[in-house]
């Protein structure tokens, strides 16, 4: 993150700094991320490897003194997915702790605020059995307005690919 010092000297030996720091897209996508704090529910759909359809429930929440949002994804009230977004210098990242008992790491290579789109790539993973187990090799956020959110996990095992798309509805008015 790119920031500036003003030093002021006052007299002889006092010195007053400010620190000005500017925004880069990557803290102003976590601050949209933060915003979505609360409960949502809705639907998943897989496609491609494999076919399958159901509920989602999410929730979202701010931890590490502003630093980092949790998401978890719920079905049938067990968390089966949790993911970690937060800053790396000028990175969004994520880590994701997957239902395969693996933690894929992304790094976000787009970011469109201006189309809510944030699009994540696979930069390495812990907990990977092998470079064919299955795992998340990238995500796409689609802030659809301040109540509408798709994600789209995409997924690789082997050499067949998956795509589980969830879109959620918030059910609660955002904590202030």
């Amino acid at each position: 993150m790119n920031s500036k010092v003003l030093c002021i000297v006052v007299g002889c030996a006092a010195t007053i700094c400010a620190l000005s720091a500017e925004q880069t897209e990557s803290s102003k996508a976590l601050g949209q991320i933060k915003a979505l704090t609360g409960n949502w529910r809705g639907t998943f759909q897989w496609t491609g490897g494999r076919n399958d359809s159901g509920s989602m429930n999410a929730t979202y929440y701010v931890t590490g003194n502003g630093s980092a949002v949790v998401e978890n994804l719920i079905n049938d009230s067990t968390p089966v997915m949790t993911s970690v977004y937060h800053l790396d210098g000028r990175d969004l990242r994520m880590t994701h702790f997957c239902g395969a008992q693996n933690q894929p790491r992304l790094k976000a290579r787009r970011i469109d605020l201006d189309h809510g789109a944030i699009d994540f790539e696979f930069v390495d993973a812990t907990n990977l059995r092998s470079p064919d187990a299955p795992h998340v090799r990238g995500l796409g956020i689609r802030l659809i307005d301040a109540n509408h959110l798709t994600l789209t996990f995409l997924f690789q095992s082997g050499s067949v690919e998956s795509r589980e798309e969830i879109s959620l509805k918030r059910t609660e008015t955002r904590p202030s």
